[in-house]
């Protein structure tokens, strides 16, 4: 038996002990092998460290790209110019961000939040925005995203959520920015550590979880507003007390940050990893309504997971038995199992249990 964190698990891995949350309730049971799923299950919980069988022999690391390898559509998308603009400003902005971040930490230098703003929002403004951004973030993803690029998606998606919530325009810039720099933290941890190959060993995986504290002394003394400072600090505290680094519960946590928590979390579990694709948006979507309700604000979780479904509306995707087919019907009582056309047949997956969406196309 060995006890691994969580950035070590891979599928295939069988867990050695009960896994219980804070409050003792069982969350995974021993023998249990490990799957896609039941790995984020336990980032949902917060959980740091599991123990593990000693017997595990991984034979799926790196994950076969032939088996993600991209659809006709994904390939139509790519030849389209829309998306070759879309890609190219944001490898522009990702190259301007890091710099300015870069000369922040090592420099002390100043930031410019308008012009930061100015530059991630250009983005929406290619074809003046006729595009579904999570589909153009989709197909750009790789799985060694870095955290620059994980804070402009996290930053853009910071922007559509809050506009979904009716915010003011000033505080739409202002999640927007705290998207930006919601991990600046990482910055000040070593990194060997931060873009190690190998899995992190318990120490280091300590030292990555102090990125919130080292994020907020960074923007302390900046003319910043606060809820961007209190976003570094509190994008992984949750509402149900199982957060770090503060443990705070419900109205203790920054309105902003909890926005910015629920896209970190939703970036970081559809991304890929590298020994497998990206999980499919309405694997993540299932976990967040099974896992996620006590940990977030219920009218944030809400309003973002109704108006992602719906962004997905008429899309094509592959169900886990290989069947392919259209979202034509979003079932409000579950929004990860929505009615599926294909070909003559509707497939109602809130009444086929053993069915799920895997991918879009």
């Amino acid at each position: 038996m060995k006890k691994l964190t969580i950035e070590e698990l891979v599928p295939g891995m069988t867990i050695a002990t009960d896994v219980y949350t804070y409050n003792d309730q069982l969350i995974l049971p021993k023998g249990l092998v490990l799957t896609d799923k039941s790995i984020t299950r336990l980032r949902f919980y917060s959980i740091s460290y599991i123990n593990i069988e000693d017997n595990f022999v991984n034979n799926s690391f790196p994950f076969n790209k032939e088996e993600d390898k991209p659809t006709a559509y994904s390939d139509s998308l790519k030849s389209k110019a829309v998306f070759n603009e879309f890609k190219s400003c944001f490898e522009d902005t990702i190259h301007s961000f890091s710099n300015t971040m870069i000369n922040l930490v090592e420099h002390n230098s100043d930031i410019d939040t308008n012009l930061l703003l100015e530059q991630t929002l250009a983005i929406f403004k290619i074809n003046n925005g006729d595009f579904n951004l999570f589909n153009m973030l989709h197909n750009l993803r790789t799985y060694d995203d870095d955290t620059f690029a994980h804070s402009i998606n996290v930053s853009l998606i910071c922007n559509v959520f809050a506009t979904w919530l009716n915010m003011n325009a000033e505080d739409v810039k202002t999640a927007t920015l705290a998207g930006l720099l919601h991990d600046i933290g990482k910055l000040k941890i070593p990194d060997t550590i931060v873009h190690k190959p190998a899995r992190l060993t318990e120490s280091e995986y300590e030292i990555i979880k102090t990125h919130p504290t080292e994020g907020y002394r960074i923007l302390q003394s900046m003319n910043i507003n606060q809820h961007v400072k209190n976003a570094a600090l509190m994008h992984h505290e949750r509402c149900n007390g199982s957060g770090y680094p503060l443990g705070l519960v419900g109205d203790q946590i920054d309105p902003i940050a909890k926005l910015v928590s629920i896209v970190d979390v939703y970036e970081a579990t559809t991304a890929p990893r590298i020994y497998r694709g990206p999980l499919s948006p309405f694997e993540v979507i299932g976990l967040f309504q099974s896992e996620g309700i006590q940990k977030y604000d219920v009218l944030y979780i809400m309003t973002f997971l109704e108006n992602i479904v719906n962004t997905y509306m008429h899309y094509g995707v592959v169900l886990n038995d290989g069947t392919e087919g259209t979202i034509i019907f979003i079932n409000k009582q579950d929004l990860s199992r929505p009615i599926i056309r294909s070909g003559n047949r509707f497939i109602d997956l809130t009444a086929n249990p053993t069915l799920s969406i895997v991918r879009i196309i």
